[in-house]
C-alpha cells in the first residue's frame, strides 16, 4: 500500500470536512494521538527503567496507526497528498544531509 492508497482508505472513516470545526478536531486528535506514545514511552521510562526490551509493540504499532490515519485526514483537509507529503519530506531531510544541517533547530536549516 502506498500513501495515496492508505490516504483513500483512511478517509472511508473520516468526518466530512464540512463537519463544524473539523481542522481543530483533526489538529487536536493527532497531538492526541502522539501524547498517547509519549505517555507509553513516559511509562517506560517511570516503571520499566527504560527498557526498551519491555515496550509493548502492538500498542505502539496501534497508537502509531492512529497518528498516521490523523496525518493522512489532516493532510487531505488541507488539499495535500499523502504521498506528496513524504516525498517533500524525504527531499527536505536529503538536503539537510547533504548539507550536514540535520542537527541542529529551526524549519529553514
Amino acid at each position: 500500500m502506498d500513501c495515496d492508497d492508505y490516504q483513500r482508505a483512511a478517509l472511508r472513516t473520516a468526518r466530512d470536512k464540512d463537519a463544524p470545526d473539523e481542522f481543530m478536531h483533526l489538529v487536536l486528535g493527532l497531538v492526541g494521538e502522539a501524547g498517547e506514545i509519549a505517555e507509553k514511552v513516559k511509562k517506560l521510562v517511570r516503571d520499566q527503567n527504560s527498557d526498551l526490551a519491555r515496550l509493548d509493540r502492538d500498542d505502539m504499532a496501534a497508537e502509531l496507526g492512529d497518528v498516521l490515519w490523523y496525518t493522512a485526514v489532516l493532510a487531505n483537509y488541507l488539499d495535500l497528498s499523502l504521498d506528496d507529503v513524504a516525498q517533500r519530506n524525504v527531499a527536505k531531510l536529503a538536503d539537510r544531509q547533504r548539507r550536514a544541517v540535520l542537527g541542529g533547530s529551526g524549519d529553514r536549516r
